[in-house]
């Protein structure tokens, strides 16, 4: 148990280091981008020929304060999730808006991660057991395309045939479960052409294991071998897979949302992009990558788990560096023993 404590505080440890990365990046690129929220709300207001919006947003941005003093505020603030309000809507604070459009985002991206499942591990098993015939031609070319398709265009397409010819789903909002046909449907396209592909290599290389040549010179039924042996081999590395994709999923929907006009962190970003709402901006970046961070880590968690081969070969590799970094000691003649046969006991 001490062993799985230390790796998933190692873990931990990198997940705090990298978001910390992140927020300098990003805090940093903010900086050097031209045009502040003040200079375009101005350059609107005068546009739109409002001289007393102008002057409220001068007012209210022109002295702000140092960049590294910035910085810090924000970060106190992202700690304790208390951000204060957005430059875009100052009447609403950026944690409130986040609260609000993540649960979109997280909806869309589990229900687009159950749909790829339910049509990528049947689809890779049908081609793998099928290989070279026409159902696994015709499945990799279909998978070709879709992975192929970007989302945004996919999801247009289905928004001019489904809505436009056919009319028989919404055209874009966040009103009712039909909204959510298209969206779900655009998103999970890509991952399943991508995991509908591992499962199909995965069973390939588990059927010409030679525990399954054994199951089957026994007398065993070919369904229940892959059933037992063969399908349940192939679908552990899937857990791998599964995390990342869900997690790009999530931070995945920005041209989604925008397209069909649904109010996720996604939308929200871009309209923090466009205005240069710097907490607004910050947040939603950061948020992206806690997401993605922490699905790698309880990947990284479970797979070590169902594998402790991963764990102990990072653990022998991280004694290995101790060895090198400590000065070798003559051991005591009396002892009998070499220093090489004492390292090659430890566990």
């Amino acid at each position: 148990m001490s062993n799985v404590i230390r790796y998933a505080v190692g873990r931990v440890v990198r997940l705090v280091l990298s978001l910390f990365a992140v927020s300098l990046i990003t805090f940093g690129m903010l900086q050097l981008v031209p045009g502040t929220f003040a200079q375009l709300s101005a350059l609107s207001a005068t546009s739109l020929g409002s001289t007393s919006g102008q002057t409220d947003v001068e007012a209210t941005h022109v002295s702000d304060p140092a960049a590294w003093l910035q910085y810090v505020t924000f970060m106190r603030g992202f700690l304790v999730w208390n951000m204060g309000p957005s430059y875009k809507y100052p009447q609403n604070s950026v944690e409130s808006l986040i609260g609000e459009a993540l649960p979109v985002s997280l909806t869309l991206a589990t229900l687009a991660i159950i749909v790829t499942l339910l049509l990528a591990v049947p689809i890779g098993v049908i081609a793998a057991l099928r290989k070279g015939r026409l159902a696994d031609t015709g499945t990799m070319f279909v998978l070709t395309l879709l992975q192929a398709l970007p989302g945004y265009l996919f999801a247009l397409l289905l928004v001019l045939v489904f809505s436009v010819w056919l009319r028989v789903l919404p055209l874009s909002g966040w009103e009712s479960p039909a909204n959510l046909v298209i969206p779900v449907i655009a998103l999970a396209a890509y991952p399943t052409a991508i995991l509908a592909r591992y499962v199909r290599s995965s069973m390939l290389e588990s059927l010409r294991e030679e525990y399954v040549v054994a199951a089957l010179a026994k007398g065993g039924k070919p369904g229940t071998v892959v059933v037992r042996h063969v399908l349940r081999n192939s679908l552990i590395p899937l857990v791998t897979a599964v995390g990342p994709i869900f997690a790009s999923l999530t931070i995945g929907t920005v041209f989604v949302e925008v397209l069909l006009g649904i109010p996720g962190i996604g939308r929200l970003f871009t309209l923090a992009a466009r205005t240069r709402d710097m907490p607004l901006l910050m947040a939603t970046t950061l948020v992206f990558a806690l997401i993605l961070m922490l699905v790698n880590l309880l990947v990284d968690l479970t797979y070590g788990l169902l594998d402790p081969r991963i764990r102990h070969a990072e653990q022998a590799s991280q004694r290995r560096r101790l060895v090198r970094r400590r000065p070798e000691r003559a051991a005591p003649a009396s002892a009998g023993l070499s220093v090489s046969a004492i390292q090659g006991e430890r566990p």
